[in-house]
């Protein structure tokens, strides 16, 4: 299974998502600044990812400030740490999810405590979260999977996979788990404009588990459910509010309202950090807009005037009463009553 990141002395190696899947190239992140870029231009992205790539970046700022001694000295230069990453990506909570973990670890260092053992402190809980991460994907892929019994026609949208978590994968980690039962046809991979995480990614990562799939533009589903080819949609989630309504990327929405209308499973797998249970509903959720380029331009080639005006937001949210199922680590919640608790 592909790995989008990797751990070793100090240094966090990430591989550039933008250049896939034509090319690999690992980019090797030293310092927290690297870190915080690398989050912010998409070098790695998933909601899972970044909170993963996050903590070790904080980790990594630890063992870089082992000159100044002591956790009195080094306390705040770690909070304004804690800023830097928090600005990087609003919407995706997993992001907080870390660094909220993170700076809770210290909450037991006295003053006197040395760098030396702050630094392998943040490192360990930096690695648990990885780790954990792992083990609640594949638990999500068996909850999910348990909901089919029957091979399956599913659609996906953007990339959910390995790339976009420490390893395995939300929705993806669903679909791992039906093909390991034997109960996917057919995978129906959205090309996830403009930034293409489904035909670079995810087709990516299917052809490198040779899970059987098909590539299509964003604007053909419609006409694939109309026509009966669609047993199951299954996406990620990059903030659940407490209702259950969803942020996920854009395009997701109007996946669900197809779903609604030709009576199809529409299903949203994600890790419990993902909600926020400090928002009641999907309107207090922050949608972040990207850069103009993205939408004007395919990898550096020009497909619209350069001076066409963009409005380019990163995601769209899904009220809760479009979703069939949620489901984490914990299990399954149906809707349109999530009652999602901490």
């Amino acid at each position: 299974m592909f790995a989008a990141m990797r751990y070793e002395n100090y240094c966090l190696h990430l591989i550039d998502q933008r250049r896939l899947p034509s090319e690999e190239t690992w980019l090797d992140c030293a310092d927290l600044e690297s870190v915080a870029l690398a989050i912010e231009d998409m070098v790695v992205r998933g909601a899972p990812a970044i909170g993963c790539a996050a903590a070790w970046g904080v980790a990594i700022d630890a063992h870089n400030h082992k000159k100044l001694g002591t956790w009195a000295g080094y306390k705040t230069t770690f909070l304004a740490s804690l800023e830097r990453m928090a600005r990087t990506r609003p919407t995706a909570v997993n992001l907080f999810y870390a660094l909220n973990a993170m700076k809770r670890e210290t909450e037991s260092f006295d003053g006197a405590m040395a760098m030396v053992a702050i630094a392998e402190r943040l490192i360990e809980k930096a690695r648990f979260l990885s780790d954990d991460d792992i083990r609640t994907c594949k638990a999500i892929g068996e909850h999910g999977a348990s909901l089919f019994n029957k091979p399956l026609h599913i659609l996906t949208h953007c990339n959910t996979g390995s790339l976009a978590t420490a390893g395995y994968g939300t929705a993806l980690g669903i679909i791992r788990t039906l093909h390991d039962k034997g109960l996917v046809k057919n995978v129906w991979v959205d090309e996830t404009r403009p930034y293409l995480q489904g035909s670079r990614l995810t087709a990516f990562e299917l052809g490198q588990d040779k899970i059987p799939y098909s590539l299509i533009t964003d604007n053909m589903a419609a006409y694939l459910m109309q026509l009966g080819r669609v047993d199951l949609v299954v996406v990620g989630a990059d903030r659940i509010a407490t209702n259950g309504d969803t942020a996920n990327k854009i395009g997701t929405y109007g996946l669900a309202v197809l779903c609604r209308h030709h009576n199809i499973p529409f299903v949203v797998a994600a890790p419990k950090a993902t909600i926020d249970f400090g928002i009641e509903s999907g309107a207090r959720i922050p949608v972040e807009e990207r850069p103009a380029g993205e939408l004007r331009e395919i990898q550096g080639i020009a497909i619209a005037p350069a001076d066409a005006r963009v409005w380019n937001p990163s995601f769209d949210i899904t009220p809760a009463e479009l979703i069939y199922a949620i489901v984490t680590e914990d299990g399954v919640f149906k809707g349109p009553s999530f009652k999602l608790r901490a």
